[in-house]
């Protein structure tokens, strides 16, 4: 195995995906506390003096208790490195989630105990079935009423079609959670919470003579389900796990940092470690060939006080040195990286090498966009990062004109990170640009971020289009004569974006125009 080949053997580069308040972001936290990257974990919703999760960092996520960026932990564990690459658990994000899974090996889905397979999760999991990245289910808050594990496993098999393998079996039913039953090790493992639950829990290994003893019932009851998974075939098959034909899955609370090491000991043990990635000519890229990486996050102002814009790279092949000169992919231009870090939250650390499956911030990335790739040696290009269908429209214009500059500034910021899409025609001009999104609450981050980072208020107005398609220079002043119809370019790519009204108006004018060409985007569930 070559250096480069054992280093990436150490990699783990992995997304939690989850539906809104079923704990990510407090997992999260628990991850890195118990691979000793923090000293205390925060909580979302948190008591009065207990500190904020590490990885929600913009005023916005703080007051409103959700994540809306990504933010990327490194840490070690078991002499393996991690790459944690938290994603918006928000619906209205789905698309910055989407160019976070292009940059994972693999995705724990995290499930409350309560509320089982919910929307968003199952979207997300469409994403990771579409790009065949593995799953491991963690089925979290398992310390309050819950229902049935039995149950859960049921619905998890019937709405992914993935074959639950629990590697871990809870001890008590929801709210009564004494421990778990290592199903590979065949230990019982009893969990003791510490004071505020924001230091690690205490694991105490049982006999099955003593979990009987301390526990009695529960005990029972759990190893006889845990029997039974074994005889009807739920033991853990890798092979199957990597073709994403089943998910291990483990019972636990975040919160409490309960299962939380277990989780980890499964990342290490069974999780994938980096391959070769596919480039445009859907060739894998062998991980000892030169760096190559690609971009899948642009963030600008993470630290306030510096103003800068970090690119978030994953590296797919070689090995990465700070203050090598790379090739923009995009332009064919030089790109140099004296400034490289590995971020956690809004704390950096100098990085000075990386190797597949790590995840580097280059600072002052102003040329860097998402799906961007960057190379050294002979030219190679990974497949860029589509972007989703927008559903929700909005002008914006500045309420003082003196800002002008600042606003289209900003505007072109948020462009080029991917917060919002910008559309332009030659009938509404420049002065108030139509910027179109997937979810509603990406245009109050552009108004937040306005104001904070560029001191600009804006008025926004929304329009009257739901649906968005693909067109081109032929069909476009067809379609502009249209009632219901506004034809746009996309100022990122040049695409030409066709906005109706509704999906009735669309197929309205397909059918006076049949031969019109209206293509979907990604992720658009209307056909």
């Amino acid at each position: 195995m070559t250096a480069i080949a054992q280093q990436a053997s150490r990699r783990r580069t992995f997304a939690v995906i989850s539906h809104p308040d079923a704990g990510k972001s407090t997992m999260t936290e628990a991850l890195a506390l118990h691979a000793s990257a923090i000293t205390e974990a925060g909580a979302v919703h948190g008591k009065a003096g207990r500190r904020g999760v590490t990885s929600d960092w913009m005023d916005m996520e703080k007051a409103r208790g959700i994540s809306i960026t990504s933010a990327a932990l490194r840490f070690e564990y078991r002499d393996h490195v991690f790459n944690l690459v938290d994603t918006p658990g928000h619906a209205d994000f789905s698309e910055d989630t989407y160019r976070v899974l292009a940059a994972v090996d693999c995705a724990v889905m995290l499930l409350d105990a309560a509320k089982g397979m919910e929307p968003q999760t199952l979207k997300l999991f469409e994403v990771c079935r579409h790009r065949r990245i593995p799953v491991i289910t963690f089925i979290n808050k398992w310390d309050r009423p819950g229902r049935e594990a039995l149950e859960l496993l049921d619905e998890i098999e019937e709405r992914t079609g993935l074959r639950p393998t629990p590697i871990t079996w809870p001890i008590g039913t929801g709210g009564f959670f004494h421990g778990v039953i290592d199903r590979i090790g065949g230990q019982a493992v009893r969990y003791t919470r510490t004071p505020g639950g924001a230091t690690k829990a205490i694991e105490t290994e049982l006999t099955p003579e003593r979990a009987l003893a301390e526990i009695g019932e529960d005990w029972e009851r759990a190893r006889e389900e845990a029997d039974l998974l074994t005889e009807i075939g739920s033991d853990h098959d890798q092979k199957a796990f990597e073709a994403h034909e089943s998910t291990p899955v483990l019972f636990g609370a975040a919160l409490s940092n309960f299962g939380v090491g277990r989780l980890l000991d499964a990342m290490v043990d069974i999780a994938p470690a980096p391959a070769p990635r596919p480039d445009v000519n859907d060739d894998p890229r062998p991980l000892e060939e030169p760096f190559a990486g690609l971009v899948f996050k642009v963030q600008a102002n993470m630290d306030p006080s510096h103003r800068d814009r970090i690119a978030f790279v994953r590296v797919c092949s070689g090995r990465f040195e700070r203050g090598m000169v790379l090739t923009h992919a995009a332009t064919g231009r030089p790109f140099a990286t004296k400034y490289a870090q590995s971020v956690f939250g809004q704390e950096r650390a100098t990085i000075d090498e990386a190797f597949p499956g790590d995840v580097i911030g280059l600072v002052n990335a102003t040329a860097l966009r998402p799906g961007d790739t960057l190379y050294e040696g002979p030219a190679v290009e990974f497949p860029k990062i589509p972007s989703f269908a927008p559903e929700h429209f909005w002008t914006a214009r500045v309420r003082d004109s003196s800002r002008s500059k600042q606003f289209r500034k900003g505007i072109e910021q948020m462009e080029g990170e991917g917060v919002v899409q910008v559309l332009r025609s030659e009938i509404r001009g420049d002065q108030s640009p139509v910027l179109a999104a997937v979810g509603p609450m990406q245009f109050d981050v552009v108004k937040h971020r306005l104001a904070g980072e560029f001191n600009t208020e804006i008025a926004l107005d929304r329009l009257d289009f739901s649906l968005a398609r693909l067109t081109d220079a032929e069909s476009a002043p067809i379609l502009a004569r249209q009632r219901g119809v506004e034809v746009f370019t996309r100022t990122l790519d040049g695409a030409l974006l066709a906005l109706f009204t509704d999906e009735w108006r669309m197929r309205g004018v397909l059918r006076d125009h049949p031969d019109l060409v209206l293509e979907p985007l990604l992720a658009d569930t209307r056909g």
